[in-house]
């Protein structure tokens, strides 16, 4: 049975923000889940959405239509690495490997990390795609 205090790693909204009848009140995330809802809103902001914060997110929409070759890819990789590495303190980022599927245009990013205090290894599976434009027909 695990006792260690995980306080330190925060309370938050979940997210997506959820709403409950039953108690009036917002779903919370904390621990583990709040790192992990912290970095889906970084992979998920476009740098310069958040008004106080100009530098948040990660801003990987301007390269949905990119060509999906290796620098693309490369460049990518670093975005996301940076973007977790400036804005998520609780964590370290072990390795960002993304890896594209050219039959439907997906990207994989696939982020390790280990949140720094309990040193637990953990993996995140971003998709990168869009999903506009799924009822054209070739």
């Amino acid at each position: 049975m695990e006792t260690t205090d995980k306080s330190f790693l925060g309370t938050g909204w979940n997210f997506p923000p959820t709403f409950r009848r039953e108690w009036y009140g917002e779903e919370m995330a904390s621990g583990e889940d709040a790192v992990l809802n912290s970095i889906q809103i970084i992979l998920n902001t476009i740098t310069g959405e958040r008004v106080m914060l100009p530098n948040y997110g990660c801003n990987l929409q301007a390269h949905v239509f990119d060509q999906m070759n290796v620098p693309t890819v490369a460049m990518i990789e670093k975005i996301v690495k940076d973007a977790l590495v400036y804005h998520e303190p609780r964590i370290i980022v072990e390795s960002v490997v993304a890896t594209p599927f050219q039959a439907d245009g997906r990207l994989m990013v696939n982020v390790e990390y280990t949140i720094i205090t309990t040193n637990t290894r953990y993996n995140y599976v971003f998709p990168f795609y869009m999903k506009e434009g799924t009822n054209i027909v070739p």
